[in-house]
Parts: structure tokens; sequence; C-alpha cells
């Protein structure tokens, strides 16, 4: 059978998306389960993590967002048997791409699907769902009475993480990328508290954080990246500078980053210091890490196809494409022409 790889080159720019033959391996392992891929969800490959954890490899599998029907499981395996509808996310070690027909992978990584749940709706908001947790739930310690900002809310998992936030009893400020992206938030429901149209010169975003909040600031910032130079490639010039970050964090703030070159001078971490503000990097990758933390993985997982199947996480995606398209969408991802792209087995 036929999956995704990324063939990596001398730079991130140089990586290319190709089509390769795998093979499935024929016996199992103790807790093993061979699953039949009904839909795949396709996200932007992190080349440097992969550099960093010197996985040694030149072609890096794509598509680890997954859902399907168990073939067989391993001698050990206690959670599934064959025919159980799945979803879960492939690890960052795996050596087989989630464009596969059928993929092997340990039982600890997969959850059972609600039966009111589409296939498409479980691989496409899995992810993106534990990101939205782990930000809210674990680093920045959520509570009912707080406001969030969400920078970029029309985002995949900006939507999921206002979603998660409503649900819990908390105030949410979002910004939006583009007047589409405004107009959207703008309609939501639940509504959000106020779109920031950080798109528009006129509208800044400090101010109105300070004048939602009465001047106190929000309690946490949940970030899409952040501008790191006066010259920035256009893609992030509508991005935060971190002064404006530490500026609007209330007393006692949390600030979520997903930017990794994040670097604060002394007078940054002495604006932290004086309002007891904290900073997290989001990095979800760190539950497949541990074994310790596999209980709270799969109870996160669960926890998220439930809310997927009761409504309560109501994700917006487009349309699936068919797997001859997923070269093209890939590069597309890779290159930030669209969010994410899910691809459906026929």
């Amino acid at each position: 059978m036929k999956g995704l790889y990324c063939k990596l080159g001398e730079t991130a720019a140089d990586a290319k998306f190709v089509v390769r033959e795998t093979n499935v391996p024929s016996a199992l392992g103790s807790n093993q389960v061979k699953v039949q891929v009904k839909a795949c969800a396709l996200s932007p490959l992190d080349i440097k993590l992969h550099e960093d954890l010197k996985f040694q490899r030149d072609l890096v599998p794509v598509g680890r967002e997954i859902v399907g029907i168990v073939l067989q499981v391993g001698p050990k395996v206690t959670f599934f048997q064959p025919d159980d509808e799945v979803v879960g996310i492939l690890p960052l070690d795996t050596a087989m791409s989630g464009l596969c027909d059928a993929v092997v992978i340990n039982e600890h990584h997969l959850v059972q699907k609600p039966e009111k749940l589409s296939w498409v709706e479980a691989a496409g908001a899995i992810r993106d769902g534990l990101r939205a947790y782990t930000a809210l739930h674990t680093l920045a310690r959520m509570a009912s009475g707080h406001t969030l900002l969400v920078l970029d809310g029309a985002s995949p998992f900006g939507v999921l993480a206002i979603q998660l936030a409503h649900y819990h009893g908390v105030k949410v400020l979002a910004s939006a990328l583009s007047s589409e992206d405004q107009k959207f938030l703008e309609q939501l429901r639940p509504s959000v508290a106020r779109v920031i149209g950080v798109w528009d010169a006129k509208v800044d975003l400090v101010d109105s954080c300070l004048e939602e909040t009465g001047g106190l600031g929000v309690d946490i910032v949940m970030d899409s990246g952040v501008r790191l130079h006066e010259e920035e490639p256009e893609a992030r010039c509508l991005l935060p500078y971190k002064h404006d970050i530490i500026t609007l964090i209330g007393v006692g703030g949390h600030w979520v980053t997903t930017e990794q070159n994040l670097q604060l001078d002394p007078p940054d971490s002495r604006s932290l210091f004086l309002k007891a503000a904290s900073l997290s990097f989001l990095n979800e990758e760190v539950w497949g890490a541990s074994s310790a933390r596999q209980g709270r993985y799969l109870h996160i997982m669960k926890d998220i196809v439930e809310k997927l199947s009761t409504g309560t996480l109501r994700p917006q995606l487009e349309d699936p494409v068919p797997l001859y398209d997923a070269t093209v969408s890939m590069e597309m991802v890779q290159n930030n022409q669209v969010r994410k792209r899910l691809v459906i087995q026929l």
C-alpha cells in the first residue's frame, strides 16, 4: 500500500512531499492494534522538532490524526477488539503514514469513537482538541470567571479553544486576522464577548483588551505565534509583539505561547514578575513522551470525542478531499495556504 511522506532536504524549504510504498507488519506486538483508516487529517509538519529529536531518517510520515476500524489486535490488548471504531494520533516516532489503507499503532494512542461522531469530525478535531485542552486546562488552569484572549480565533485550534472555554464559564475575546475571520467569529455561537479585528490598522489589540476588562487585563492569553522583529514575512505581520501581550496580561495571568523562538529581555521578565504572571510553551507532543502521562492523555482524548459527539465542541472543517489530492493538499497546508485538510479513504 502507499503512504505520504516528507522527504527532508538541507533546509525546511527544501522538503518535498512524496508517495511511497509502505509495508504493514504482518505480526502485531503485544499491545499493538491494526486499524483500517477511514479518514486522516493533514496538519503542518514541524520539521525542526523532528530534527531536534534526531530520528535520523530521510522520510517523515505525514498525516498522524486518524480514525478507522480495528482489524486485528495483539495478544495483550485490553481496550479494543476487532470492528471497534477508534480515533487517535500516531506517535512522533511512527514509521507509517496515516494515509496508508491500514496502520499499526499501540492501543495507548487510541480511544473509542462514539457512534454519533462522524469520521471526518473525529479526525479533524482530535489534535486541535488536544491542544486546546492542554493549553487551557493543563497549562493555564482555566476557571469559571476568567477572561481569555484567543489570538487568531478563527483557526481550527482557536475555534475549539473558544468553545471549550465557553463550556467552563470563561469570558472570551478573540482576534481576527481578516474581515472574513471577523465576520465568522461575530456569528459564532455561543458568542465571543469581543472580536478584535487586528487586520484593521485602526484597531489596537492592547487598547481593545484593556477597554473590555476595565483596565485590569486578561487572565489568559493564547497566541498563534509572536512577531519577533520589525521586518517579518507578510504571513506574520499581523502577529502581536511580545510587549503587547505582556501589557494586556492582568495580575496573576497566564500566557500560553506557540512561539518556539520566543526570547524575553530582562525588562520583559521584570514586567511579568511585577504582575506575578506566568509563561508556558504549548507543545502537545509531550503527552507521548512519557508513559507516566498515558492515563491523563487517554482521559483527555476520551473527553474530547465525548464533547464532539454531544455538540459541545463543533469544529469548523472544510470538505474532505480524496486520497489522490493528498500531496497537493499537504503542500498547501505546509505553506500556510490553508489551515488544515482532511483526506477521506474511499
